[in-house]
């Protein structure tokens, strides 16, 4: 990890080359015009109005050049989190809110999100980032894609439906096609807008496919008179940019606002430290991950104090700045000062945007989330994980996007807990020309030195498995012909926590009335320290703790050879 700096954007300022500066306005003004339309279209899949999407790219971009670390990572509006943001706001507002509200329920969120980050941070928590396992972290992405995908698609037809949830949403959308409700002219413009970006990122992934096909959109849109034909536009936007504003909600709203900040800080912070790290490993940075959650905390409350909402990093957008040849975070204020031009002298440039279109930025976006091959790996890999892939995936297909993040971490966390309750324990032996002892499973011929068993547990000896290792050398000590010694070859055990130490204590007794002994070797110092605090000792003394597994074998020779 690096060293900590409070506000990277200044030390990059203080050695900033010049010759960077043609690369990093370039790659700005390239980021732009996908900044634009996704931010956009980012908005409306969250429930907000598409300016929203602008406002909020502008300020997280500059705040995140002040006190982010990576030199290129692009934060904004994001596919992932805009699901979960509608899952928040929307029920409030539609339960009796002010649907205007839904900009302040929004900012107000951002703003948990940045305290949460920046309290996580300085507390160094940054390991709430490994709460999503990679399997369970792919099925909530492919369930997220597929929820978005369905959510947009009725949109891309030309209508709406009042579904709630995947399976409803569903419904609706194929009842609509069934009545008629189809806007021919609308899914025209939003099918070729979306196959536009598919064929450029397949065969032209350097053009930039969004900008192309929503100028394409407008252009059609306007030359055909496409609104007089039930197609519907974005509208003029407001002009200029929102004041200082500190959004209110009602005290009856901030319990459910916070329970989504929390799922939507895990997603955020999971997403920014994988994407950090790959880049970095690009561009030779060390990831800093108590500095980039500083970076998005403070991301997060500047778009939430100017009408803006969460937001997370873009792989999408990195890749297409660091092609754009970005250096620094240059790259991004270029961006957010484009953006505020935009809004301040042409803020009807984009006033014939067809929402068909917008609906396509997003399901394209949602078919870059899908990842349906990294599924058919895990299948041939592991299928335990692929049975939490499918758990986390179905969590947030049917029970929606808030319960499936909640599944998706616990599915994680009962992982990791599965894995300590029942781990891998064996028996070892000696096979010719190998050194030392080894897996039985493996080495099916290995010799066993008669009346010496060698058990290996592989894991910390903890409350959750202490049952299981005492089962395990219990049914070794009933085997036929009876063992005298019983030798845990320890070093794999890096804990012992006091219910397991207190059943050490009572197995060493039980097994010396059958007249069996029960021996450790190779226990690490500190597990050996942490016996000794526990009073331990004394059941295990030197005759029961050997530093090497051939020591102990010496010793067990050298006690047969004396009797």
């Amino acid at each position: 990890m690096g060293g900590a700096d409070p506000v990277p954007g200044i030390r990059v300022l203080a050695t900033y080359q010049r010759r960077w500066l043609p690369r990093d306005l370039l790659a700005g003004i390239v980021l732009t015009t996908l900044l634009v339309p996704q931010g956009m279209a980012y908005a409306e899949l969250a429930g907000l109005p598409a300016i929203t999407g602008l406002y909020t790219s502008v300020l997280c971009l500059l705040a995140y050049a002040v006190f982010g670390p990576s030199r290129i990572l692009v934060l904004g509006p994001d596919s992932s989190l805009g699901p979960m943001i509608a899952a928040v706001i929307l029920p409030i507002v539609v339960s009796g809110g002010d649907p205007a509200q839904a900009v302040a329920l929004a900012s107000m969120l951002a703003l948990m999100v940045g305290a949460m980050m920046t309290v996580a941070a300085v507390a160094k928590l940054g390991f709430v980032a490994d709460l999503l396992s990679r399997p369970t972290q792919l099925g909530y992405v492919n369930g997220l894609a597929l929820t978005i995908l369905i959510s947009q698609l009725p949109k891309l037809f030309g209508f709406s439906v009042d579904g709630d949830g995947l399976l409803a949403e569903t419904a609706g959308f194929v009842r609509g096609v069934v009545d008629g409700r189809t806007v021919p002219a609308a899914l025209a413009v939003g099918a070729g807008g979306l196959l536009t970006i598919l064929v450029l990122r397949k065969w032209l992934p350097r053009v930039p496919g969004i900008l192309i096909a929503v100028v394409g959109a407008i252009v059609v849109t306007v030359g055909f008179g496409l609104t007089e034909r039930g197609v519907d536009v974005v509208g003029p936007l407001p002009q200029g940019f929102p004041p200082f504003t500190v959004p209110t909600v009602e005290w009856s709203q901030v319990a459910l606002l916070a329970a989504g900040a929390v799922g939507i800080t895990v997603v955020s912070l999971t997403d920014t430290i994988s994407t950090a790290s790959t880049f970095a490993g690009r561009t030779g940075q060390e990831v800093r991950g108590n500095q980039e959650m500083i970076g998005i905390g403070t991301a997060n409350l500047a778009a939430g104090l100017f009408q803006g909402f969460p937001v997370s990093t873009s792989g999408s957008r990195t890749a297409v700045a660091e092609s754009a040849g970005a250096r620094t975070q240059l790259t991004g204020v270029v961006g957010a000062v484009a953006i505020t031009l935009l809004l301040v002298l042409a803020p009807g440039l984009l006033r014939n945007l067809p929402q068909p279109m917008l609906a396509a930025v997003v399901i394209a976006a949602s078919l870059s989330l899908a990842d349906a091959a990294g599924m058919r790996r895990l299948w041939r890999q592991r299928r335990t994980e692929f049975l939490l892939t499918l758990a986390a995936f179905l969590g947030v297909a049917l029970l929606g996007v808030l319960p499936g993040i909640a599944v998706a971490v616990g599915l994680s966390v009962l992982n990791v807990f599965r894995r300590a309750w029942w781990p891998y324990r064996t028996v070892l032996g000696r096979q010719d020309g190998v050194a030392g002892y080894h897996d039985v499973r493996v080495y099916p011929d290995a010799d066993r030195i008669p009346g010496l068993v060698m058990f290996r547990f592989d894991a910390p000896l903890i409350f959750a498995n202490a049952r299981t290792f005492r089962d395990e050398v219990r049914h070794l000590a009933r085997a036929e012909p009876r063992p005298e010694w019983i030798l845990v070859a320890a070093e794999p055990i890096t804990d012992v926590d006091t219910t397991a130490a207190d059943m050490l204590e009572d197995l060493v007794a039980e097994l010396a009335a059958a007249g069996i002994t029960l021996v450790f070797a190779e226990l690490k110092t500190p597990v050996l320290e942490k016996l000794e605090r526990y009073e331990q000792r004394p059941a295990l003394g030197p005759e029961h703790v050997h530093p090497t597994i051939e020591n102990a074998v010496a010793a067990y020779q050298a006690r047969r050879d004396r009797a």
